[in-house]
């Protein structure tokens, strides 16, 4: 890279996937605006607290008949990636009367925080640009004296993916139609007691799993009767510096900006045995000891195990953590309500 000017920042260098990458969606998006196709937003549910609101949008190309609202239809996996981005996009937000712009990035991701005077409880903000029918974004407030909350992986937690087989995984993902995905037993039901318990806590979904599949995983959760809380995901394709982005990274810097933007939140971090939750957690445990009320990990099979390389230790009781909080290990939601219940954590 040659030397920068005195006075200019430096503009990093984008990795070659990526332009190549951009170089692809340019060339089909010129093609596609030219047939007749039109730019969407898909809003995202965004949460914040009184005062501020994050707000998370992704801006794209698409048929204009894929501006219908309210359509149901069956909807295969392999659909919610055949997507086009429309960069650069500036898409207005209005939020109490005030009014936010925001441009989205080379991906048509928009993850901004704004200044919002929104009541706790549900919200949103109406999001629009000249090119696109506007949408309206569901915002959850927290209320400043909540205590408690929920931090919820999503693969072999909430849902049956079967991520440690990738083959089986990638059907799941990418051939399967949306309704034949199975909700892991009783989870449905220990989060709705949870929040019950403790009135006002949210409930959020972090997931290495692509944006793509947002209002997939939005529709699944809501016909299994999850509580509504937003999702946190991320984008799988090149970033300026590498590949792929690093689904771990992803979980951590979520984990420690939910920490810093709600410090008086103590969460009960629930995951599974079959990817890097329990070491992810404990390193987030380790390090904001009082944002944690206790780790809860779903066990999987014996045979889920082995073929994701470990094989988990059963638990019949809660178990302290390094840092004293409680680490409670179940096949099931209902195994892990009993734990819960028997540790005092409700």
């Amino acid at each position: 890279m040659p030397p920068t000017p005195a006075g200019q920042l430096a503009i990093p260098t984008l990795h070659r996937a990526a332009r190549i990458e951009d170089a692809v969606h340019g060339l089909v998006e010129r093609r596609l605006r030219r047939t007749g196709w039109r730019i969407n937003i898909i809003a995202y549910t965004g949460y914040g607290a009184p005062g501020w609101a994050r707000v998370m949008c992704r801006v794209l190309l698409g048929r204009p008949d894929t501006r219908q609202r309210g359509r149901l239809e069956k909807v295969r996996g392999w659909r919610s990636f055949t997507t086009l981005p429309a960069k650069h996009v500036t898409v207005t937000i209005e939020t109490g009367g005030v009014t936010h712009e925001a441009q989205a990035d080379r991906s048509g991701f928009i993850d901004v925080a704004v200044e919002a005077d929104l009541p706790p409880g549900w919200g949103s903000v109406r999001l629009s640009t000249p090119d696109a029918e506007p949408v309206e974004a569901p915002i959850r407030i927290l209320d400043p004296g909540v205590r408690f909350g929920v931090i919820s992986d999503i693969d072999d937690t909430v849902m049956v993916t079967a991520l440690p087989r990738p083959l089986l995984a990638a059907w799941n993902t990418f051939v399967l139609d949306e309704h034949a995905r199975m909700a892991v037993p009783g989870m449905a039901v220990l989060y709705e007691r949870l929040v019950t318990a403790h009135p006002g806590a949210p409930v959020f979904y972090l997931s290495t799993g692509a944006w793509n599949v947002a209002p997939t995983l939005t529709r699944f959760l809501s016909r299994h009767l999850y509580p509504a809380g937003p999702l946190l995901l991320t984008d799988w394709g090149p970033t300026h510096d590498r590949w792929f982005r690093s689904g771990r990274e992803h979980k951590r810097a979520t984990l420690a900006r939910l920490a810093k933007e709600f410090p008086d939140v103590r969460w009960l971090l629930v995951g599974d045995d079959g990817q890097h939750d329990p070491e992810i957690y404990r390193e987030f445990a380790a390090a904001h000891p009082d944002n944690v009320a206790a780790v809860a990990i779903r066990q999987l099979s014996p045979t889920q195990a082995v073929l994701a390389g470990s094989l988990p230790v059963p638990h019949d009781r809660p178990t302290e953590g390094p840092i004293g909080q409680k680490s409670l290990s179940a096949p099931d939601g209902a195994g892990l309500w009993t734990l819960l219940r028997g540790a005092g954590l409700v």
